[in-house]
């Protein structure tokens, strides 16, 4: 049996940054990964792919301003499988940087789904087979994913996640966001800016709930100066798929019921961690609607167990959060 003095399960910018931190002081060092390649959501299906798209977004609404900067531009067109090309090409040379870190720094990589099988010791399933190996300390870096509504069936197709969004082979001609946190108005600036008619539902009484009053109230300017359509205290009810698309019912602010048809519809109402089959039963740690409970230097109440990013309670479900918890965990 391996052993090792940390294990991670996880490789998002959590798990990789702390891992890496565990090499650079001489801590052997493993991660486990379920997916092929390194770096997790963000990397893969969240804040690199989105970012790239946003910066051809703004390229594009460039173009279509040039008479404003003195230039002459015409007939620009959106190469939408070049664009495509271009993101999967910038996230694949980043999987492939993290790979060089991780042996530069001695860190070895494990594909499959790792749980904790007790004291001590984690397991590692992949293609029914599982290993296991012991650990000095364990971590849990195994991030989140995205929420849906009660009674919503994300097809893949029609109804779509953070996932399935960014790897449309067409730009859709009409998109309903469902959810005006960041990812909801990202992708709605995105779709917009490349031609879709876009509606935005959101159920609070203004849009990016999170943020300052003021960037809410200059955000629904901009938005509305661009074309989408924004529907606020909006609380939709159903979400059905159709043959050319979707249809979502909702009840507006005069409780009035309404309905909007799209080609697409984006599901970005949140996102729950996924702390769910990794073994966290068989230790003492306290998890509570899904989210660990951990000390300032994130370790949970199972002794020599940690946990960091999206699966602890009551810290950011933020990448760059993720990471420092990583160092400090480390």
């Amino acid at each position: 049996m391996a052993k090792y003095d940390l294990v991670i399960i996880g490789s998002g910018p959590g798990g990789y940054v702390a891992a890496i931190r565990a090499g650079q002081w001489g801590l052997k060092t493993a991660v486990i990964e379920k997916d092929p390649f390194l770096g997790g959501t963000c990397l893969h299906v969240g804040c690199i792919p989105t970012k790239v798209f946003l910066h051809h977004a703004d390229i594009y609404d460039s173009f279509q301003r040039a008479e404003e900067f003195g230039f002459e531009v015409k007939d620009v067109k959106v190469n939408w499988p070049a664009i495509l090309a271009r993101k999967d090409k910038i996230v694949k040379k980043h999987s492939l940087g993290i790979a060089a870190l991780f042996k530069k720094n001695k860190v070895e990589s494990i594909t499959g789904w790792g749980r904790i099988a007790g004291p001590g010791r984690v397991s590692v399933e992949k293609e029914g087979k599982t290993t296991e190996m012991e650990t000095t300390y364990t971590m849990l870096a195994t991030g989140s994913e995205a929420r849906s509504l009660p009674g919503v069936e994300i097809d893949g197709r029609a109804i779509l996640t953070n996932r399935e969004i960014l790897t449309l082979q067409s730009i859709p001609k009409s998109l309903v966001v469902v959810g005006s946190g960041a990812v909801g108005v990202e992708f709605a600036s995105i779709f917009r800016t490349f031609g879709a008619e876009v509606t935005l539902l959101e159920a609070l009484p203004r849009m990016v709930p999170l943020e300052d009053e003021e960037i809410s109230a200059e955000l629904l300017k901009a938005f509305k100066k661009k074309g989408i359509r924004v529907e606020l205290e909006a609380a939709v009810e159903t979400v059905k798929k159709g043959a050319n698309g979707a249809t979502v019912t909702y009840k507006d602010k005069m409780g009035q019921s309404q309905t909007v048809a799209a080609e697409r519809v984006l599901i970005a109402v949140g996102r729950r961690s996924l702390t769910e089959d990794v073994g966290l039963e068989k230790t003492k740690a306290k998890v509570e609607r899904g989210f660990v409970h951990t000390t300032a230097f994130l370790e949970t109440e199972e002794p020599h167990l940690y946990a960091i990013g999206d699966i602890v309670a009551g810290l950011p479900q933020l990448a760059h959060a993720a990471s420092m918890e990583g160092i400090i965990a480390v």
